[in-house]
């Protein structure tokens, strides 16, 4: 039964590599490149009154840091307790 299973598998992978390829510029998915219009630059300019919505970098980077340092802390203090209680039970 594993043998036939086995042969199987061999002949699908025939068929695989017997296939047609399909031409690489049918595939494409952006297609050829056009020019934005109007419409577009205006949609992609920066506005003014949305300036102030906008995430800065210093301070996602800076509550990153608090973040990661908070979880190391974290970890020490449960690695302590755990120990500590190890240590305590074996006297």
């Amino acid at each position: 039964m594993a043998y036939l299973l086995s042969k199987s598998n061999i002949l699908s992978g025939f068929r695989s590599h017997l296939r047609v390829k399909e031409d690489p510029a049918k595939t494409l998915r952006r297609g050829y490149h056009i020019e934005l219009g109007a419409r577009e630059k205006a949609l992609l300019e920066e506005d003014a009154a949305l300036k102030r919505f906008k995430s800065y970098k210093k301070a996602v980077k800076q509550a990153s840091k608090i973040g990661s340092a908070l979880t190391i802390l974290t970890v020490a203090a449960c690695s302590y307790e755990i120990v500590s209680v190890a240590v305590l039970r074996k006297l």
